[in-house]
């Protein structure tokens, strides 16, 4: 699958994931927040999934950078720089979290994962930005 595939999946799958987070986020104290909070979790999970496979293919065709695990790859658009320092640590700390969500499970743990999203989204965003940005490039 080509670079700008990899890009559209990727925004269709980010949009989704911010509508469901945003029902989320609105259902908070009710009922219906405990389906929502779980899906987003879902929707966080494999967008990460989709997000760091994008950065290596981007990587790779615009850079020659071959990396092979989430982390590196993060690293290396770092070290590219198309990431700040922050982002870069938000990023990688995003991974950890992604590898959570195993244990969701535990109601604990569901809600820690939610309440990061806040930061989790807007980062994650700025990494798509970047690699449109860049994309034109190409």
């Amino acid at each position: 699958m080509g670079l700008e595939k990899k890009l559209i999946d990727l925004e269709n799958a980010f949009s989704r994931l911010r509508q469901s987070y945003d029902r989320a986020f609105e259902t908070k104290g009710s009922k219906d927040f405990e389906f929502f909070r779980d899906s987003t979790i879902q929707r966080f999970e494999f967008n990460v999934e989709i997000l760091w496979k994008t950065i290596k293919e981007f990587l790779s065709s615009k850079e020659g950078v071959e990396c092979r695990t989430p982390k590196s790859c993060i690293r290396e658009f770092f070290v590219a720089g198309y990431l700040t320092p922050e982002d870069t640590k938000i990023l990688l700390e995003i991974i950890d979290y992604r590898n959570l969500t195993s244990h969701t499970y535990h109601e604990e743990i569901a809600d820690k994962i939610f309440e990061k999203l806040k930061i989790y989204i807007p980062t994650m965003q700025k990494a798509i930005n970047k690699i449109k940005e860049h994309l034109q490039n190409l």
